[in-house]
């Protein structure tokens, strides 16, 4: 598999099927910025909100092969397997990018365990082997990896800008971020933090 982290804003991603497993997919559209169809007779509440709200289109019906048109990715997660198998295959013939949930077979791409820290974020998949192990491994970097490292990515983020605008050659300014990035200085901010709160 290629590790890959898409830019999903603004593009079309359908969603067939508007149940439980549907909802969190399209939850995960709507935070990445896309534009999602939900193509399906019957969904949950917090879908038919999202779409009374226009975060969402929602085609009250049976999927259609058409429904793919425009489409950049489709995700299949309806309990009839004879669907998921059509939208499959009519996602392959469009050359869009297909998940099948459930069903590593039929999946051009799996969703990772994800852990999050503001911007940063990490991904692990066990390429559908075993998406229990990859919750198990994210739960454990859960402890390793702070909500204090949202915070300090963002100062990283503007440290690098401003380094970027400086005269520094470049080998002394990839010398200078690795330092910044480095277990020391995280250490050093925790600390920094931690001093900060005190006197407060």
């Amino acid at each position: 598999m290629f590790p890959i982290f898409l830019r999903l804003a603004g593009r079309r991603c359908v969603v067939v099927g508007g149940g439980a497993i549907g909802e969190g997919k399209i939850a995960g559209l709507l935070e990445a910025g896309a534009e999602p169809t939900v193509v399906a007779p019957e969904v949950t509440e917090n879908v038919k909100e999202w779409a009374s709200a226009a975060k969402l289109a929602w085609l009250a019906r049976h999927f259609s092969p058409a429904d793919l048109e425009g489409a950049f990715l489709v995700v299949a997660a309806t309990s009839r397997p004879e669907v998921n198998d059509l939208v499959f295959r009519e996602a392959g013939q469009r050359g869009i990018l297909c998940n099948v949930v459930d069903d590593p077979e039929r999946c051009d791409f799996y969703y990772p365990a994800v852990l999050r820290r503001g911007r940063l974020q990490i991904a692990i998949s066990t390429g559908g082997s075993s998406p229990a192990l990859a919750q198990r491994l994210r739960q454990e970097l859960e402890h390793q990896f702070s909500a204090d490292y949202g915070v300090w990515l963002e100062e990283l983020a503007e440290t690098r800008r401003r380094l970027i605008r400086t005269h520094l050659d470049a080998s002394h300014r990839q010398g200078w971020l690795h330092r910044l990035a480095s277990r020391e200085a995280f250490e050093r901010f925790v600390q920094k933090r931690a001093a900060g709160g005190r006197s407060g």
